[in-house]
């Protein structure tokens, strides 16, 4: 009898990648905010970041912590209550800084952003939540050698620059910032001779969706998010420190 082929079978089709759930709005403690890990960097916007990540020293108040996980939950701060640094001198988990860069009238900019629960010169002053952040100001990021030309940081709604930042307050390729409150004004940012700490870097197009969405559309009350799709370019228009 003639053999009989075996019958046909069907493709194997793999099964859609199902979209991203919609990000909800969640709020969580202050200390139970899981960072993000600081990628290998791949492009040159991000060798860039990390080589010229920036140090912290943190001269009184609250340290840094994290304010978005991955899934887009987000920080609930702390009140305003206690000593500056109450209930907020470190998370267990780590810490992180946000980092954003582009082109801005031919000089690169990068901004690095930190996150604390809260602002409090004293008991009972201050608000919940605070940003801060210093934008870096280089020649050219795809150059064998950039140049940082100016660093500004963040003060009160404004900044202070350097043009360029004095040698002293520079560790190689590291600008040096403090932050500090001169009671009974809140916290800022200032360039600075003494030496800080690093944190996890993770860049904007790094993060998740969800992170992104949470960062662009939560509410921090008195604090803004400065590297979110609203602030980005108008607060490099409002540092621009070549005038």
């Amino acid at each position: 009898m003639p053999e009989t082929a075996a019958p046909t079978q069907p493709p194997v089709t793999a099964a859609p990648t199902p979209a991203p759930a919609p990000w909800v709005p969640k709020t969580i403690g202050h200390d139970d905010v899981v960072p993000f890990k600081q990628p290998d960097p791949v492009t040159i916007s991000e060798r860039a970041a990390i080589k010229f990540k920036p140090q912290l020293h943190i001269s009184n108040g609250c340290h840094t912590y994290p304010a978005v996980t991955e899934l887009g939950e987000t920080s609930g701060g702390l009140k305003p209550t206690g000593a500056p640094s109450s209930k907020c001198k470190g998370s267990g988990w780590g810490s992180q800084v946000y980092g954003r860069s582009t082109w801005y009238n031919g000089v690169w900019a990068i901004m690095y952003s930190w996150y604390f629960p809260k602002d409090s010169p004293s008991s009972g002053l201050g608000h919940r939540h605070d940003w801060e952040h210093v934008i870096v100001w280089i020649d050219n990021p795809d150059v064998a050698e950039p140049k940082i030309l100016a660093v500004t940081p963040s003060a009160h709604s404004g900044y202070s620059a350097q043009v360029p930042p004095d040698a002293d307050k520079v560790d190689g390729n590291s600008v040096k910032v403090n932050y500090e409150s001169t009671w009974p004004i809140d916290h800022a940012l200032g360039s600075t001779t003494k030496g800080g700490d690093y944190q996890d870097l993770i860049m904007w197009g790094q993060m998740t969706d969800a992170a992104r969405q949470a960062l662009d559309n939560t509410n921090f009350g008195s604090a803004n998010v400065p590297m979110s799709d609203w602030n980005f370019l108008p607060k490099l228009g409002k540092a621009w420190p070549f005038r």
